[in-house]
């Protein structure tokens, strides 16, 4: 009789294999974020322009790419992107594939309705009950400028918040006069996604560790649902001790940090030259 080699299904990496995935999608997330960390320690062009200065820049180009309804414009202003993360020491293909992997899906799921009912000039029929829809050349040419509208915003998040620290970030939120209350929310809410990441990855992997035999469907869902309000009620215990103690250690709700902000000459010319590529962006949109 002749031995075949077929694997047997182990059971317990069956029964192990939501936990595993949950706690690699835990480490992956924690491990991409402390990695973008990393190009803000780089001798790149963005990394040596003081913080206010380049959320000054953002915001200039924000504002422009989301006025333009010109595709030759955010063209060539996603490439002027491109430079910009190479000079600034980013990996391009991070740096690309971060922003087109699901920017496309998102914004053509929402732009997607809207290209089927033009009102004139369609390129062909399709026939819905008793309605004739079809895409036009107009409706595809605002869809795309849609699309890539969004990813140059997105990529310019992307930009700034690869070049620039958190805290740095945060701290020069005060130059353009966020209220305190926001700057403090959003500095408490970055770190206590991480504290947060830690505690769950290490549930899991305590019940892991404490599992022998097979658990029903019902029991894990039960599992799932008390450790999602112990965590919760975990989280709001430690949020009071931990403000109580930032209290006691004379915390008044400023942030600070090591670097000191002082804009040079080069960081004037960095903003200067952002408003005025803003303004050719805008003139050559309205031609083209």
């Amino acid at each position: 009789m002749r031995r075949t080699n077929t694997p047997i299904p182990n059971k317990k990496e069956k029964q192990f294999g939501w936990i595993d995935q949950t706690i690699s999608g835990i480490s992956g997330a924690i491990e991409q974020a402390v990695f973008t960390q990393q190009y803000t320690h780089k001798g790149g062009w963005l990394q040596r322009i003081d913080p206010r200065a380049k959320l000054g820049m953002f915001l200039v180009m924000v504002i422009t790419a989301g006025l333009s309804n010109s595709l030759l414009a955010l063209a060539c202003m996603y490439l002027l992107l491109l430079v910009i993360a190479h000079t600034s020491c980013i990996s391009l293909d991070f740096f690309v594939r971060r922003v087109w992997l699901g920017i496309p899906f998102f914004a053509g799921v929402v732009i997607l309705p809207s290209i089927f009912f033009a009102p004139s000039g369609r390129m062909f029929d399709l026939i819905v009950g008793p309605l004739h829809i079809g895409p036009s050349l107009a409706t595809l040419l605002g869809a795309a400028v849609f699309v890539i509208r969004v990813g140059v915003s997105v990529s310019l998040a992307i930009l700034l918040i690869l070049s620039t620290s958190w805290s740095d970030l945060l701290k020069s939120l005060q130059a353009f006069r966020v209220p305190q209350v926001f700057i403090l929310l959003l500095s408490m809410t970055y770190r206590y996604i991480f504290l947060f990441l830690h505690m769950a990855n290490e549930m899991f992997e305590a019940r892991k560790s404490r599992t022998v035999g097979r658990t029903t469907g019902y029991e894990q869902r039960r599992w799932l649902s008390g450790s999602m309000g112990s965590l919760m009620n975990r989280s709001f215990k430690m949020s009071n001790e931990v403000y109580a103690a930032m209290t006691a250690r004379g915390f008044t709700g400023e942030v600070r940090t090591y670097n000191s902000f002082q804009m040079t000459v080069h960081d004037w010319l960095a903003l200067t030259g952002t408003v005025v590529i803003a303004l050719f962006i805008s003139v050559l949109g309205s031609y083209f």
